[in-house]
């Protein structure tokens, strides 16, 4: 029996609408690695990040020159020795009167030495830092880290100044996937922004991240939900932060200055 057009064109867009509404998930690649948060402890993250308490800041400045930045975990990706993060004076510091200086002497590009925050969860994060890259730029590869779970589930947004390029990875369950890559054009300054912001809208997660306040890469990805936030280098490395800021995107809580750590 043949069908007649109509009924074949209410039938396309029967298909089309369950597309749209992702009743047919199959037709998309996701990531299973981890499990996935559900509807429901995505709900209880948002709650939790709109009764405050998220927003900070972070300068360094109230620890002595040589000391651990204090209420941070060092974590590590990939072989090789671990990462020397030091509280350091500097006069040059955008926020006077310290930096977080880092030195790494991981021989492969694989390996990442990461600091995060301790005792805070961001569902949808907007972190910003300055870095500040040695003058030998090949020396020096790092960024931030986000949506952290532990040493094998995170992202991470690398600048690579000898290349002037910028990346945005994922790491699930130790393997890690390249999302997106761009070039970058730092300004004419001994300090750099890096800044990502994390949002969702229509129920797709996406990831921006901006240099020295210019928009470079924009991926989208749903395959972590909330984690810790912080501060990685990649590779052989010595590099400066200075000025870490965290803060929800999403919140009814008043806004008002972070505090300063």
């Amino acid at each position: 029996m043949r069908m007649k057009p109509r009924y074949i064109s209410r039938v396309f867009i029967v298909l089309a609408l369950a597309a749209v509404a992702g009743e047919w998930s199959f037709c998309f690649e996701r990531s299973h690695a981890i499990q996935p948060e559900s509807r429901t402890e995505k709900e209880a993250n948002l709650k939790g990040q709109a009764q405050g308490g998220l927003f900070n800041r972070w300068t360094f400045d109230r620890q002595q020159s040589g000391e651990v930045p204090v209420g941070f975990s060092m974590l590590e990706y990939g072989e090789g020795p671990a990462a020397d993060w030091a509280v350091k004076a500097d006069s040059d510091a955008p926020s006077a009167s310290n930096i977080l200086a880092v030195s790494s002497s991981c021989q492969t590009v694989n390996c990442y030495r990461v600091i995060v925050a301790d005792g805070f969860q961001y569902e949808y994060p907007d972190v910003s830092v300055r870095v500040r890259f040695p003058v030998k730029a090949e020396a020096g590869v790092g960024g931030l880290v986000f949506g952290l779970k532990d040493a094998e589930n995170f992202y991470a947004v690398v600048v690579d100044l000898a290349t002037k390029t910028l990346e945005v990875s994922r790491v699930v369950d130790g393997k890690e996937t390249r999302l997106g890559q761009s070039s970058v054009v730092p300004k004419a300054a001994p300090w750099h922004m890096l800044r990502i912001q994390r949002n969702t809208i229509i129920s797709k997660d996406f990831i921006e991240t901006f240099f020295d306040g210019q928009l470079v890469v924009t991926v989208e990805d749903q395959s972590l939900g909330a984690g810790r936030v912080g501060l990685l280098v990649r590779g052989q490395t010595t590099l400066d932060f200075d000025s870490l800021h965290a803060v929800p995107l999403f919140s009814h809580r008043p806004f008002s200055a972070p505090a300063a750590y």
